[in-house]
């Protein structure tokens, strides 16, 4: 599937990390709300940390509702109100709430201006290098917030694979009804093709119409980003497109089920000297429609990993190859945490290295 008038086109099979098709996908363009999705990452992060209850309560500020009473897409918060993190959660998930993203960022972190920073922390982290933060909601600031479709599906996988439920939970959601106001998902897949369930679609005059979605079938599952368009219509079409193309013209086999040992890592300096590396999402092979070819797995790290390691921690991937496409790659995460050896154990530490050596 093509159309010119999508510029960034980007789709990827998150089950073996292979790049079905791609358009730009390292060009910068401002996401708009598609900025939300990394809003409801950290707040995803917080819950799963225990630093977030999603039946905390948030007031909106005087200076909040002045700024975003109403103001483009919103949940309608009443002045003076409380809201449920829940709530605030499900109207920035499935209407695009410019109000709830500002409400849960300054409950959680004091101001938007901190929640910013822990949106930009993360993103580091994720290893979105052509990606930048400076609102919580992606309302137009001149082109300071910025994104890239690679680093959008790095973050779709990043959500996927640690928040399976808190997914499931929140996004992909028909409508949302709050203060006695029912409005409806503008995402244009889900409910309407079979297997998709989100993620975010975005619009703003500076940078047109964008979508981050994904959908699921069979044990595989397919992300993908197209932005830039000057009509609804034409993402809308593209994506569908994307996806259905996607899952016809490729097929899947299964290899590692999510959470699985798949090898290890040599740790220096470590209270071990070794880590177990373990999928984040199910793992599969991509290949042609009808194509038998045989897959090659290996593990490609740059090593030794030096302690400490923490668990969860991405710092490997699994390389898949299949004769007639390019190499994919998948995460890999550190099963256990690895503290700094102290002691007899750097000691022992030592003595192993000479002995291999």
């Amino acid at each position: 599937p093509d159309n010119p008038a999508v510029p960034i086109v980007y789709l990827v099979d998150l089950s073996s990390g292979a790049v079905l098709a791609a358009r730009n996908e390292q060009r910068r363009f401002v996401p708009a709300s598609i900025a939300k999705v990394m809003t409801l990452y950290v707040a995803f992060e917080l819950i799963a940390r225990g630093k977030l209850d999603p039946d905390a309560q948030f007031a909106i500020s005087d200076e909040a509702f002045r700024g975003w009473d109403q103001k483009g897409s919103t949940m309608y918060i009443s002045a003076g109100s409380r809201v449920r993190v829940d709530d605030l959660l499900m109207g920035i998930a499935n209407v695009s709430a410019n109000d709830g993203a500002v409400v849960l960022a300054e409950g959680a972190a004091g101001s938007t201006e901190k929640w910013v920073v822990l949106m930009n922390r993360t993103a580091r982290g994720l290893g979105m290098r052509n990606t930048r933060f400076a609102t919580p909601n992606g309302w137009p600031d001149e082109g300071a917030t910025f994104t890239t479709a690679h680093d959008l599906v790095i973050l779709a996988r990043a959500m996927l694979a640690r928040h399976p439920q808190l997914y499931a939970r929140y996004v992909g959601k028909p409508g949302f009804t709050y203060n006695g106001i029912t409005q409806s998902n503008h995402d244009p897949l889900t409910g309407r093709v079979a297997g998709a369930d989100g993620i975010k679609t975005g619009f703003t005059n500076q940078a047109g119409n964008g979508f981050l979605g994904s959908a699921m079938r069979g044990g595989r599952r397919l992300a993908f980003v197209v932005a830039g368009s000057d009509t609804m219509a034409a993402r809308n079409t593209l994506a569908r497109e994307l996806v259905e193309w996607g899952f016809a013209a490729t097929s899947s086999r299964p290899l590692y089920a999510k959470g699985a040992e798949v090898g290890s890592a040599a740790v220096q300096g470590g209270e071990a000297l070794s880590v177990p590396l373990v999928t984040g999402l199910p793992v599969r092979a991509t290949t042609p429609v009808g194509d038998a070819s045989e897959v090659a797995l290996s593990v490609r790290y740059l090593g030794p990993l030096r302690a400490p390691v923490r668990k969860g921690e991405t710092v490997a991937e699994l390389v898949i190859a299949v004769n007639g496409m390019p190499p994919s790659s998948v995460p890999l995460h550190a099963a256990a945490d690895v503290p700094k050896a102290e002691g007899l154990g750097r000691l022992r530490n030592g003595l192993v290295g000479l002995l291999r050596w």
